[in-house]
């Protein structure tokens, strides 16, 4: 995992990904993150539009922004989750957070299994306030079974196979990836407030050995019946500490 780089206009630093987002956010001293969820589901390009509009409401610049949740309609072949994310990136470029193969933002990006939206919008973002707590707060972005960059399904733990076994390596691979970027961030699992688990398939026999063994169930499991972007991932988890949660009007 690359060591944090320090994004000033933002008041946090990053674990650099790839163009379309970054493997983790962590605020800097006199910054935490805060995270504000819609309501419902908003069309991307309108996503934007209120995001850049909550943040000039706080006296916040765009390049606040330090995290984005999104929700898509079916997972896609790399080639087309290629396409579709050089399309997201380009509000970032304007606002001045995107730049070449650097993105500070971190992501998830999830497609439910029921109820599937008609395309891609937002579900929450964060962003980071002036604070003065001591208290840490980071978000990473989605950890799935296998390496996050190019290639994907050369990559894929066990791919194409769903059995509880297979399940239980893939998601130790996922938790061992989400593990490095903590270790990165200097936090650890006593350090997270909200886990979550983005998965269609029944993992509850992996619960005591994998997520209870690690000490990552101290706060609950927040489980999302989706499924990852990407076809032939079958799952993906992310954790974060963050102490203030808004909802916003519709």
């Amino acid at each position: 995992m690359n060591d944090l780089v320090a994004f000033d206009p933002g008041g946090y630093n990053y674990l650099p990904g790839g163009f379309q987002y970054s493997a983790a956010v962590i605020a800097r001293p006199g910054w935490e993150i805060e995270r504000a969820r819609f309501p419902k589901l908003v069309p991307l390009a309108e996503g934007f539009q209120r995001i850049e509009a909550h943040l000039t409401s706080l006296g916040r610049p765009a390049t606040a922004l330090c995290a984005a949740e999104l929700r898509s309609p079916e997972p896609l072949e790399e080639e087309a989750f290629v396409a579709f994310n050089r399309s997201y990136v380009q509000p970032l470029e304007r606002w001045g957070l995107a730049r070449g193969a650097a993105n500070p933002v971190a992501r998830c990006n999830l497609c439910p299994d029921a109820q599937k939206p008609p395309g891609p919008g937002f579900y929450a973002f964060s962003y980071t306030v002036p604070s003065k707590s001591a208290a840490r707060s980071f978000i990473t972005s989605g950890a799935a079974e296998c390496p996050d960059r190019p290639n994907y399904r050369e990559n894929i733990v066990r791919p194409g196979e769903t059995s509880p076994d297979a399940l239980r390596d893939k998601l130790r691979y996922a938790l061992g990836d989400l593990e490095s970027r903590f270790k990165a961030m200097g936090v650890w699992w006593a350090d997270v407030l909200d886990m979550r688990l983005y998965t269609a398939h029944d993992l509850w026999h992996t619960m005591a050995d994998e997520f209870g063994s690690r000490g990552a169930l101290a706060g609950g499991l927040n489980w999302h019946f989706v499924r990852p972007p990407v076809s032939g991932i079958e799952i993906e988890i992310d954790a974060r500490a963050v102490r203030r949660e808004i909802i916003l009007a519709t």
